[in-house]
C-alpha cells in the first residue's frame, strides 16, 4: 500500500488549471450540438405550433420539443468535460434543458474571454414553478411541509362511512380516486359528498378523480373440461371461441377475439398481471398455441376475469367501451378530474374530450390524467401529452401494472424513469402508481422492497395507494416517508440537508 502524499491542507496534490485550449474545444463542441439541437427543436415545435390552443401551456410545449432534440444526441462526452471544468454537466436540466445549455454558453465564454450574455435565472424556475401550480391543482393541497401528495383509490366504504373518510384525510390523504370499473353513480355520489365533507372539515382541498376503466383485455372463457395447473413447458391454447378442438390442451378465450389472428409465432403473451408467460408457437385454426416459458414451480391455473396483455400487438382498440360512455355522462358532471385508461394515440384523447363535451354545457374541460400502460403509449407520450395538454391541464399516471407486462419488468425502472423526466420536461405532474406499499396495505406490514419503492416515487409530484384493510396506517407510513425523503432530494436533484444519523466524528474504538 503506498503512501498518499498530501499537502498541509489536507488536499491532493495540486493540479494544473485546464487549458485555454480544452476549453476553447469544449466552448466549440457546445456551440455545435446547441446548434444541431436548435434545428430540431423548431422542426418539432413547428409540427405542435397550429394544433395549440391553451396559452399556459405553450411554455411546457416548447420545453418539451427541446429536451426531445437535446436527448437524441449522446452527450455523455461533454457532461464529462463540463464536469471537469466545475460546470453544470446538464444531468438535471430536465425542466429548463435551453435555458442550462446558454448559462453553461455563457460561462464559457466568460473563461475564454469571449463576450458573453448571462440568460435570466428567473427562466430556469419557471417550470418548476408551474408543475407546481398544477400538482395543487390536481392533487389538493398538504399543510405541513411535504411535497409529493398522497392520492387513495377509495373503497366502497367511503360510500357509507363518512367518519372513515375523515381518517383518510388525516392520515394524510391529498385526493381520491374512485374507480369506475366498480359500483355505480349512487355509491360515486355518496364517496363524493363524504370526500368534501372530510375536506371541509379539515380546511383542506382533496380533489376526485374519477378513472374511467377502459378496455382490458381478460380471459372470458376457460375449457373447464381439460383445466388443469400449468407448467413450464406445458403448452395451452388461446382460441378466438374457446371452441374443443378435440385434443386434452388447456383452453381459453379473451374479450378481444379479434386479437388471436395477430398473434404471429414468438410473440409473448401474460396472463394474470405476469403469473403465467406464454410463446406462441404457432397460429392455426383452432386458435394460437402457446408453451409456458413463465410460472411458479407449482404452476398456475388460468382464471376467469384475469388480464391478458399482448406486448408485441397493436390490439386497435376503442379507448371508450359501452360501460365508459354510460359512465361519462355522470364523470363530465361530477369529476375534478378524468382518468384516462389505456390511452394510446392522439385520437384516443381526441374521442375522450368530445365524449366529455357532449355532458359538459358550457363548462370548461376537466383536466386529463393520462394512464401510461402500453408500449405504444410510452412511445407516443410526447404526442399524448401535447394532444391533451393544448386544450386542457393535463398530468400523467405511470400505472407499472399493465406497462411491466407491456415492456418488460427488467425494461420497467428505466421506463419509469423516462417517463417522469419527460413529465419534468413537459411541465406537468406525474403520478407513481400500482402496488405500493401493497404488502402493508393487505397485512399491515411493508416489505423492505416496497419501502424502497415508496422512498424512489417521492420524485413524482404523487404517489396512488390502492385499497386495502390498512389504508390509514399506510397513508400514514407513506406520509413520514415522503417528509424525510423531501429533505433529501427534488426529482433528480440531491439536497444538501444538514445529516442527522451522525452528529460529529465519532470515537474509533
Amino acid at each position: 500500500m503506498h503512501d498518499d502524499h498530501r499537502d498541509g491542507t489536507g488536499g491532493g496534490p495540486e493540479m494544473a488549471p485546464p487549458s485555454t485550449d480544452c476549453i476553447e474545444a469544449c466552448r466549440a463542441e457546445l456551440a455545435e450540438k446547441t446548434a444541431e439541437i436548435d434545428a430540431e427543436y423548431r422542426r418539432i415545435l413547428a409540427d405542435w405550433l397550429p394544433h395549440m390552443e391553451r396559452a399556459a401551456f405553450r411554455g411546457g410545449a416548447e420545453n418539451l420539443a427541446y429536451y426531445l432534440a437535446a436527448r437524441q444526441y449522446d452527450l455523455t462526452g461533454l457532461q464529462g468535460d463540463l464536469a471537469a471544468l466545475g460546470l453544470s454537466s446538464l444531468g438535471r436540466s430536465e425542466s429548463h434543458p435551453r435555458q442550462s445549455l446558454e448559462m453553461v454558453g455563457a460561462a464559457l465564454d466568460r473563461m475564454t474571454g469571449h463576450a458573453c450574455k448571462w440568460p435570466d435565472a428567473g427562466r430556469m424556475a419557471a417550470g418548476i414553478e408551474f408543475i407546481t401550480a398544477e400538482q395543487d391543482r390536481f392533487f389538493g393541497d398538504y399543510p405541513g411541509g411535504r411535497s409529493t401528495r398522497i392520492m387513495v383509490t377509495m373503497p366502497e366504504q367511503g360510500a357509507r362511512d363518512a367518519a372513515y373518510v375523515e381518517r383518510l384525510v388525516a392520515a394524510g390523504a391529498s385526493c381520491f380516486r374512485i374507480n369506475c370499473a366498480h359500483d355505480g353513480p349512487e355509491v360515486w355520489s355518496a364517496m363524493i359528498a363524504n370526500i368534501a365533507a372530510a375536506a371541509g372539515k379539515a380546511d383542506r382541498r382533496c380533489p376526485v378523480l374519477m378513472d374511467v376503466a377502459g378496455p382490458k383485455c381478460r380471459i372470458e372463457s376457460i375449457d373447464n373440461a381439460n383445466a388443469r395447473r400449468l407448467h413450464r413447458g406445458d403448452r395451452f391454447r388461446l382460441s378466438a371461441d374457446n371452441t374443443v378442438a378435440g385434443d386434452d390442451m388447456p383452453a381459453f378465450s379473451i374479450s378481444f377475439p379479434h386479437v388471436v389472428a395477430k398473434l404471429n409465432p414468438g410473440a409473448l403473451v401474460w396472463i394474470d398481471d405476469g403469473k403465467i408467460g406464454g410463446r406462441v408457437m404457432d397460429n392455426t385454426a383452432d386458435g394460437a398455441i402457446l408453451e409456458v416459458i413463465v410460472a411458479r414451480d407449482k404452476g398456475e391455473k388460468l382464471k376467469l376475469e384475469k388480464g391478458v396483455n399482448f406486448p408485441s400487438v397493436d390490439l386497435e382498440i376503442d379507448p371508450l367501451t359501452a360501460k365508459d360512455r354510460v359512465d361519462m355522462e355522470f364523470v363530465a358532471r361530477h369529476a375534478d378530474l378524468v382518468g384516462c385508461s389505456f390511452v394510446q394515440r392522439p385520437e384516443d384523447i381526441r374521442l375522450i374530450t368530445a365524449e366529455l363535451a357532449r355532458h359538459r354545457g358550457g363548462r370548461p374541460r376537466q383536466p386529463l390524467l393520462l394512464k401510461i400502460e402500453t408500449s405504444l403509449a410510452v412511445r407516443n407520450l410526447p404526442r399524448l401529452i401535447v394532444e391533451a395538454g393544448s386544450h386542457q391541464p393535463v398530468a400523467v399516471m405511470i400505472a407499472r401494472g399493465d406497462l411491466a407486462m407491456e415492456v418488460g419488468t427488467e425494461r420497467l425502472s428505466e421506463v419509469q424513469e423516462e417517463i417522469l423526466w419527460l413529465c419534468e420536461a413537459a411541465h406537468i405532474p406525474a403520478v407513481w402508481a400500482t402496488q405500493v406499499l401493497q404488502t402493508l396495505l393487505k397485512t399491515g406490514a411493508p416489505s423492505r422492497a416496497e419501502v424502497t419503492d415508496a422512498a424512489m416515487g417521492q420524485r413524482a409530484e404523487c404517489v396512488m395507494l390502492n385499497k386495502g384493510p390498512y389504508v390509514e396506517k399506510t397513508i400514514a407510513f407513506l406520509a413520514g416517508i415522503l417528509r424525510r425523503m423531501d429533505r433529501h432530494q427534488f426529482k433528480k436533484t440531491a439536497r444538501l440537508s444538514a445529516l442527522t444519523s451522525w452528529r460529529g466524528p465519532q470515537p474509533i474504538e
